[in-house]
C-alpha cells in the first residue's frame, strides 16, 4: 500500500495491526483464564434470558424488532455447545475486532462541485449525519457549530481537556470524517460537502481506531433508534457477521441510509470489505485528484460509487490534517447524501439519486460503481466543468 500517504500523527495513533489504513479483522482472543468473547442470535425473548445466564460476562443486549435480538459477552465452549441445541438460538459467532479505514479536501469539494450546491444554497440544513467512527471533536471551530448530540459505545480516554464528553475524539479518525462531511463554511479552516447538517457523533472505535463489532452494531442500532437521516461508516472489517447484517438491516429498513468505505485493501479484485459489501450499505471506493483510482481502494462488484480518497484535508483535534483513503471518500457520500434527505428524500430515493448522477470517469464497474460522486447533479443543479 505504497500510494496511501497519511501523516506522521495518524501513523502513531493507529494500530501497528491497522497499518495505513487496511481493513483488518481479527480474532477477539480470550484472556487467561477467560471465555472468548462472543455474540448469540436468537429469535425470542426467552433465548435472551437463556444467552444471559450462560454468559460468564455480558456486554451489552442488542434488540432489531422482528429479526430477533443478540447478546454480546463472554461464552464458554461449554456454554455455545448448550444454547446451540435451543432452537430459538439463530447464531453464535464471535465478536470480531472492526478497525476504521484510516487514510485538500478543497480538491475533493471542487471535483464533486460541491462548491456549485452551497452556492445555490444547499447546505443540508435540517439532516441529520451520523458519524460511526471514533468520535468527533467536540470543540474544533470548523464543526462546533454544527455538533448535535453524541453516544458513546467505548468511551474517550484522556485529559478532561480533550475528553469533554465520552463520545470526544481520541484518535482524529472520526474528526477528519466529520470535516468532509460537513465542515461549517465560517471563512476558516476547510469547508465540507454540506455545511449546515448536524452532526452526531456515535463512537464506537477507541483510541486505537478499533473497535468490537458488537459496538459497531449497537451504534448502528442507535442511529436507527434516533431517527436520524445518515450513518456514515468509514470502519470495516475483511469479515463480517450476522449481527452487523442484522444492524444494517434494521437500520436501512427504519430510513437510515448507510454509507460505508469499501475498504483499503487494493489493488485487488473482489475484496470490498463489511459492512460495505452488504446490500443495506452504499460502497464507496476512493479516487485521485487525476480520476485514477486510488492505488489502495478495494473493488468489487458491490462498489456503488466514487469519491475522492487521496490526500484528503480536513478537521482533526486541535487543528488540520491530511489523510487517505476509502473512510474519507465516505463521507464525501454521505454529506451529499445528508443534503437529498433535508431536501426530502427518503434513504433509497437518495440512494438512487446519487448513483444515477453520477459522473462516468473511465473506471471499470467493480472499481466506481456508477462513476464519481457529483454534488450539484445530485441536487439538480446541473455541474460546472471539471
Amino acid at each position: 500500500m505504497s500510494d496511501v500517504r497519511v501523516s506522521r500523527r495518524d501513523v502513531l495513533k493507529q494500530t501497528g495491526a491497522a497499518g495505513t489504513g487496511a481493513i483488518l479483522a481479527t480474532g477477539s482472543a480470550a484472556a487467561a483464564g477467560r471465555a472468548p468473547q462472543r455474540i448469540v442470535g436468537t429469535s425470542s425473548r426467552s433465548g435472551v434470558r437463556a444467552a444471559k445466564d450462560r454468559a460468564e460476562s455480558v456486554r451489552r443486549t442488542l434488540d432489531f424488532d422482528d429479526l430477533g435480538q443478540a447478546v454480546a459477552g463472554r461464552f464458554s465452549d461449554k456454554a455455545v455447545e448448550q444454547l446451540r441445541q435451543r432452537s430459538d438460538v439463530r447464531y453464535v459467532e464471535e465478536d470480531i475486532t472492526m478497525y476504521a479505514i484510516a487514510q485538500t479536501q478543497p480538491w475533493g469539494i471542487d471535483r464533486t462541485d460541491s462548491e456549485v450546491a452551497h452556492a445555490n444554497g444547499e447546505t443540508g440544513a435540517g439532516a441529520d449525519v451520523a458519524i460511526i467512527d471514533t468520535g468527533i471533536d467536540s470543540d474544533h471551530p470548523d464543526l462546533q457549530a454544527n455538533i448535535g448530540s453524541g453516544r458513546a459505545f467505548t468511551r474517550c480516554k484522556g485529559s478532561p481537556k480533550d475528553c469533554r464528553y465520552d463520545w470526544d475524539d481520541d484518535n482524529e479518525h472520526g474528526t477528519h470524517c466529520a470535516g468532509i462531511a460537513d465542515a461549517d463554511d465560517n471563512t476558516q479552516g476547510v469547508v465540507g460537502v454540506s455545511t449546515e447538517a448536524t452532526l452526531h457523533a456515535v463512537k464506537v472505535l477507541d483510541k486505537r481506531g478499533s473497535g468490537s463489532l458488537s459496538d459497531v452494531a449497537a451504534g448502528i442500532e442507535y442511529v436507527a433508534d434516533q431517527g436520524w437521516d445518515v450513518g456514515s461508516l468509514s470502519l470495516g472489517a475483511s469479515s463480517g457477521g450476522q449481527t452487523l447484517k442484522d444492524a444494517c438491516t434494521y437500520a436501512y429498513t427504519n430510513g437510515v441510509l448507510l454509507v460505508a468505505a469499501a475498504g483499503n485493501d487494493g489493488p485487488c479484485t473482489d475484496c470490498v470489505g463489511y459492512p460495505a459489501a452488504y446490500d443495506e450499505c452504499v460502497a464507496v471506493s476512493s479516487t485521485a485528484s487525476d480520476d485514477s483510482l486510488s492505488g489502495f481502494s478495494s473493488t468489487g462488484p458491490e462498489v456503488e460509487i466514487a469519491a475522492p480518497g487521496t490526500d484528503i484535508y480536513s478537521t482533526v483535534p486541535g487543528g488540520y490534517d491530511t489523510f487517505s483513503g476509502t473512510s474519507m471518500a465516505t463521507p464525501h457520500v454521505a454529506g451529499v447524501g445528508g443534503q437529498l434527505m433535508a431536501n426530502g428524500y427518503t434513504n433509497t430515493e437518495a440512494r438512487s439519486q446519487l448513483t444515477s448522477t453520477a459522473e462516468d470517469i473511465g473506471l471499470a464497474s467493480n472499481e466506481s460503481g456508477a462513476g464519481l460522486l457529483d454534488t450539484a447533479a445530485a441536487l439538480g443543479l446541473g455541474s460546472s466543468d471539471n
